[in-house]
């Protein structure tokens, strides 16, 4: 059964920096995509960036440039660095097990909230 879990989200002024993880188990970690997506309040759910097992990454325009994705394989942990962060990202974070680009895996974690204020 996979397993994800979340942590690193909170209230944060505009230009400010995050660094988000989520810890999974339940999966060969090492060769599978990872991708973080959010939620905007009132909004559907979008990817923001991927990571391959090798470490090609992808990201949403949203947030070139200003937003990290990383991993380790060694501690079953994806993580996402967020910087110069703006209000418009206050959103609940989830990771996700995923297939590649736009193409999620079933299993979801509870996710952790990111509050930009301005």
């Amino acid at each position: 059964q996979v397993q994800l879990v979340e942590s690193g989200g909170g209230l944060v002024q505009a230009g400010g920096s995050l660094r988000l993880s989520c810890a999974a188990s339940g999966i060969i970690f090492s060769a599978n995509t990872m991708a973080w997506y959010r939620q905007p309040p009132g909004k559907q759910r979008e990817l923001v960036a991927t990571i391959t097992g090798r470490g090609s990454t992808n990201y949403a325009d949203s947030v070139k440039g200003r937003f990290t994705i990383s991993r380790d394989n060694a501690k079953n942990t994806v993580y996402l660095q967020m910087n110069s962060l703006k209000p418009e990202d206050t959103a609940v974070y989830y990771c996700n097990a995923a297939w590649g680009w736009s193409k999620p895996g079933d299993s979801w974690g509870q996710g952790t909230q990111v509050t930009v204020s301005s």
